[in-house]
């Protein structure tokens, strides 16, 4: 086949495209209808049609609208999928992170389901043991999948962005999500993401809360881990305004922090590095 056969076959299939919003409005009448499995196939497959054309926003806008309404019905796996091909669409059409593709992320994030999952058993043990291992197990299928997602997209924000360990927004979101979310707190996790963000005030709430339902002794390991990773960053700023939020808010709860050797080596830590000895560290 000659090259400009190709070429005319490539402009007549991207002209024989129909514009997206009524095949976005057909899809979603068949989500509504409970045909997700049916609806999933059609999304995937016209917006890779779309793609091929590298008429990506039309692709774009098939996978956040398929992606958004699938999380919306429930079905997180098919939702999960569908977002995790967004964020490749926006590598693929070597899309900037910028204001406008960060709230096409958010969007498909506040379709994420939260549920709060139940922490005491009744009487009927054998009843609530099987419903606490139901919602352990929904708990886990959302957490990777918007785990999975939210990854996907701080790499993508990581290359085409200005953060090289990507967008601080979506750490916080990833981070916020895994704490509330997973069935298995793990504040090693959830702190990596959210001192690669920007909102200490959050992080601060985050471990406020995280004090109340810890085991003894994981308060203080979790502060001080929190304190210290914010230093091996070089962001002392953000070190000082965890603490300060953090005893700001359990002051207004009539709380304070552990009084422990481990908290008061962290507090004589920051008085030391403000008095310009930073560099020692």
């Amino acid at each position: 086949m000659s090259r400009s056969m190709s070429l005319n076959m490539r402009s007549a299939s991207r002209r024989d495209l129909p514009p997206p919003q009524k095949t976005i409005e057909r899809f979603e009448k068949m989500v509504e209808g409970g045909s997700y499995y049916e609806a999933q196939q059609m999304y995937k497959s016209t917006s890779a049609r779309y793609i091929t054309c590298q008429r990506y926003s039309e692709g774009l806008d098939i996978l956040q609208s398929g992606a958004t309404i699938q999380l919306k019905h429930g079905q997180i796996t098919c939702g999960a999928e569908l977002a995790v091909l967004f964020v490749d669409t926006l590598v693929k059409g070597q899309c900037p992170y910028n204001e406008e593709t960060f709230d096409r992320v958010r969007k498909i994030y506040e379709a994420f389901p939260r549920i709060n999952m139940p922490h005491f058993l009744g009487d009927d043990y054998d009843d609530d043991g099987q419903k606490l291992s139901e919602a352990i197990s929904a708990a886990k299928v959302r957490s990777e999948g918007c785990s999975s997602f939210l990854r996907a997209a701080l790499r993508w924000s990581a290359e085409f962005g200005t953060s090289r360990n990507g967008s601080p927004d979506l750490h916080v979101m990833l981070g916020e999500y895994i704490y509330s979310e997973s069935p298995e707190t793990d504040m090693t996790k959830v702190s990596s993401h959210f001192v690669r963000g920007n909102d200490p005030k959050k992080f601060a709430s985050m471990l406020v809360n995280f004090m109340g339902k810890c085991y003894p002794g994981e308060d203080d390991t979790a502060i001080a881990r929190s304190v210290l990773m914010y230093l091996s960053l070089g962001n002392l700023r953000d070190a000082n305004l965890l603490m300060d939020g953090m005893k700001e808010q359990l002051k207004s709860a009539d709380m304070e922090l552990p009084k422990t050797a481990l908290i008061e080596f962290i507090k004589y830590l920051l008085q030391t590095l403000e008095r310009d000895a930073y560099p020692l560290f």
